[in-house]
């Protein structure tokens, strides 16, 4: 059973029973796209998803400065105690900062995500130039920018087309995202750089990509292990930048090991 809440502002909605895992999804989109993820997991666990500030149901919330830090600022106290988040692209970002200032939380799950996703000298990322293209692109077209960020995160996946037309279904069951948070959420792709502050967490994390994605190119995988060494990192040799998607047996079976064996 679905339970929608308004907690300190923000609404969430929770599903399940069990230790506690808050999904954060990435730009662009809102929590439906975790939609047919989620019974994957819910026999095991509290499924709590929580739409960004100026996304989806929260798309009316807008923090300023529109940064990874004022972001987490507003949804930490919506946090349940002793959970886990889990953050995909963009929202890994924000789970990162989470598990430096919360002490709710209890461990960390990254999905195709980084501290930083720029592409700079000696680290592989998205290139500054194609971040700008969308930039330029949004304020003529969001719908059409979206369309081609989804092509690009699909890209390489064997069910691409597949993968696309499931996040665009789930997705689009919600409110559309402010114009404010496309914009400015689209700048931290850009601009946020949190790699000298995950060596201080201290929680339990697993860090899970796939090989084919060209946003978050595995090529950076080891740069992030020295950066964090007490993480964990799994690759999924057949995934892109959705690979609860493309795989979500596969990627709820990992979840699912890393919470039994790493999280107390």
């Amino acid at each position: 059973m679905l339970n929608s809440n308004v907690l300190h502002g923000l609404i969430t909605r929770s599903q399940g029973t069990g230790k506690d895992l808050v999904f954060l999804h990435g730009w662009g989109m809102n929590s439906g796209v975790f939609t047919e993820f989620a019974p994957y997991l819910t026999n095991d666990h509290r499924l709590t998803t929580i739409d960004l500030p100026g996304f989806g149901e929260n798309n009316g919330i807008i923090p300023e400065p529109y940064s990874v830090e004022s972001l987490a600022g507003v949804i930490a106290p919506c946090l349940p105690h002793n959970c886990v988040v889990v953050g995909w692209s963009l929202g890994g970002l924000v789970a990162q900062k989470l598990a430096l200032i919360s002490e709710k939380v209890a461990g960390l799950i990254t999905i195709a995500s980084t501290p930083r996703f720029v592409a700079g000298p000696g680290w592989p990322g998205i290139s500054a130039e194609l971040l700008t293209e969308f930039e330029n692109q949004l304020e003529k077209n969001y719908r059409k920018t979206l369309e081609r960020f989804l092509a690009i995160q699909a890209m390489g996946s064997d069910t691409a087309r597949q993968d696309i037309k499931a996040i665009r279904s789930q997705i689009t069951r919600f409110p559309d995202p402010s114009a404010v948070a496309l914009k400015e959420g689209l700048a931290l792709l850009s601009s946020e750089d949190i790699r000298q502050d995950i060596g201080r967490i201290r929680q339990p994390t697993l860090r899970l990509y796939g090989r084919l994605d060209s946003l978050v190119p595995t090529t950076g995988i080891d740069a992030i292990c020295q950066l964090h060494p007490s993480s964990d990192a799994v690759v999924l040799p057949h995934a892109a930048h959705a690979p609860f998607i493309s795989h979500p047996q596969q990627s709820a079976d990992i979840i699912r090991q890393f919470m039994h064996s790493r999280v107390r």
